[in-house]
């Protein structure tokens, strides 16, 4: 009796894998989606999103939120789930003897560590402290709380992205730097946005310099200083608002095992049934020309549109983008 074919989505899977250890897929590139997937080997959804899953448990691919499935880089090791530390009394094995050997720097080091590799609420004082092979109270010693750890997190990684020492010339090229570089940290470390509070601001002594940049910046042009103080939170908050959604993708990933493009592609039977029935003209010719959802599209698109509108504030003449 002959063996049985592979199922489909390994077929599928093994091409791409070859594409890959070939070179022909480099990292950072992005793999057929699941909706090219079916319309190239003519299988079903479900089949097409077996096909990357498998790779991604292989470690070969990755999504990247607002991108889509890419090649994950080479030196990458597949990380293996970690299983739940034992309670213990005592120092943990592994811990260190000698009390000094713990310091600030390496407890938020830590984790920032795991928080950029699995988000938020992976981070507790227990989980950093087994990151350090060290007993969970003896980081009270340097962290009042989780809170002051989180705020020791967001004051390190923001200082990842100094200032320069001048400040350009024009104030739309000093405002868009400010904010780009946000923008930039908001992307390495994806927890950051949603742990960021605008309506309770925790003191993040390395990002007053931003504000003060920014709000020197709209004085000379003008502003008095609450209405500076504005345009600089609605800038900020638009990085933040369009970057909030990285995190909140890669936990939504986690959860389903679909990335975003994946997940859309399950919904869209119930969109074209909708649709069909007429009522949504514009919609459905959306439909027809494809949209590609891209944050990083999306926050440059805002960020124009807002410098634009800031610049008829400060009485430019608009011009043509």
């Amino acid at each position: 009796m002959g063996g049985q074919s592979a199922p489909r989505y390994s077929l599928i899977a093994a091409v791409l894998r070859r594409r890959i250890e070939t070179g022909e897929l480099a990292p950072g590139d992005r793999v057929p989606s699941t909706r090219e997937i079916t319309r190239r080997w003519g299988v079903a959804m479900a089949t097409a999103t077996k096909a990357l899953t498998e790779l991604r448990r292989e470690g070969l691919v990755r999504a990247v939120p607002g991108v889509g499935t890419v090649v994950a880089p080479r030196d990458r090791p597949a990380r293996p789930a970690r299983p739940a530390a034992p309670p213990h009394r005592g120092r943990p094995s592994g811990a260190s003897s000698d009390p000094a050997a713990l310091t600030l720097g390496r407890i938020v080091a830590a984790a920032v560590t795991v928080a950029d590799a699995e988000g938020l609420a992976a981070v507790s004082m227990r989980r950093v402290a087994a990151e350090l092979g060290a007993a969970t109270m003896s980081l009270y010693r340097h962290v009042a709380d989780k809170d002051d750890l989180l705020t020791r997190m967001m004051d390190r990684v923001v200082a990842e992205r100094p200032l320069p020492s001048d400040r350009p010339e024009s104030w739309r090229e000093a405002v868009e730097l400010a904010v780009r570089q946000f923008w930039d940290l908001f992307r390495r470390h994806p927890w950051l946005a949603a742990a960021l509070s605008v309506t309770r601001p925790q003191m993040i002594t390395t990002a007053l310099p931003y504000s003060e940049w920014v709000l020197a910046t709209l004085h000379e042009q003008g502003l008095d200083p609450r209405t500076a103080f504005t345009a600089h939170l609605m800038l900020l908050n638009h990085a933040r608002g369009t970057a909030i959604h990285l995190e909140t993708e890669r936990e939504a990933e986690a959860d389903s095992g679909l990335d975003s493009e994946e997940w859309m592609d399950t919904q869209e039977p119930a969109l074209m049934a909708i649709l069909a029935g007429g009522g949504f003209p514009e919609l459905s010719r959306l439909t027809t020309t494809g949209f590609e959802l891209d944050l990083d599209a999306l926050f440059e698109f805002g960020l124009r549109r807002l410098l634009d509108g800031l610049g008829v504030l400060l009485g430019e003449t608009p011009q043509p983008s």
